[in-house]
């Protein structure tokens, strides 16, 4: 059930709406819609959902029929949703989500996990709903870069770059979780390369430090994008199988030496 506008209109932003607002959050929205479009464009299946940050559209490149935007509770349904034709749920929590086991083929994370108390559990709660083959995008913040450093740097001085409540974690350590669910990652990128300064005027386009950061520096992007399919573990039999197959008897002669035997007992009885 969507809420009424009297309950949208009590509803205070978190730090994390606030943030992308700002010119570095708008660059990230941008960079993002850019690389999730590309991610899921080759998707297929019947159902397909996006988790959280409503202000991206990441499933707009998709052309699956039913494709759904779930919210978290700390969220709240706004007006401008990215992409219209996506269908709204109501909120609910991602260690509960509202669906049955391996029923969607294709999920998007947008910024999620990292903001999560149990981003472990998180995952695990979303692996079940995930059909076998089906895939997974995930993007978050690269601890491991420019903007991480500043928000690290940041929270010591009481004054962070990017919203206090996040834990930002790294690339790697998704990709062993993911690896530990049995998924291949088959996509991986980093972007996001310029200077961690909340400008007033939004940034358009690649800057300068985006188009030689990734060619140069790839993994010191702000921003991570990891695409995964899940796979389904091969049964393998154990233990020797007995071979029921009956063995000619050593007893049994050849058909052709009968045949000799009885041309040589007719010709003894002609004599």
């Amino acid at each position: 059930m969507i809420p009424s506008d009297q309950e949208n209109a009590n509803h205070t932003p978190t730090e994390w709406d606030n943030w992308l607002h700002t010119s570095p959050g708008q660059y990230v929205l941008d960079w993002e819609e850019n690389q999730f479009g590309k991610a899921v464009e080759d998707a297929f299946g019947f159902e397909a959902l996006q988790i959280g940050l409503p202000q991206l559209s990441c499933l707009a490149a998709n052309r699956i029929t039913h494709r759904w935007q779930m919210l978290l509770p700390s969220q709240t349904f706004i007006n401008h949703i990215a992409n219209p034709q996506i269908h709204v749920i109501c909120q609910s929590s991602i260690y509960d989500l509202p669906f049955e086991n391996e029923s969607l083929d294709l999920i998007a994370l947008p910024h999620v996990l990292e903001f999560m108390e149990n981003p472990h559990e998180a995952l695990r709660e979303v692996h079940r709903v995930l059909r076998p083959e089906g895939r997974i995008v995930i993007s978050g913040f690269n601890p491991m870069s420019l903007w991480g450093l500043r928000q690290y740097s940041g929270k010591l001085l009481n004054h962070p770059f990017l919203p206090r409540e996040g834990q930002f974690i790294g690339h790697r350590r998704i990709k062993d979780w993911l690896n530990l669910l049995n998924y291949s990652i088959d996509r991986g990128k980093f972007g996001c390369y310029g200077m961690p300064i909340k400008k007033n005027v939004r940034l358009q386009g690649p800057t300068f430090l985006d188009k030689v950061g990734d060619r140069w520096w790839p993994f010191l992007g702000s921003v991570f994008m990891l695409s995964a399919v899940k796979r389904t573990p091969a049964k393998r039999l154990v233990g020797l199988i007995k071979n029921s197959r009956s063995r000619i008897s050593n007893v049994l002669k050849p058909a052709t030496h009968s045949q000799n035997t009885l041309m040589r007992n007719n010709t003894n009885d002609d004599q």
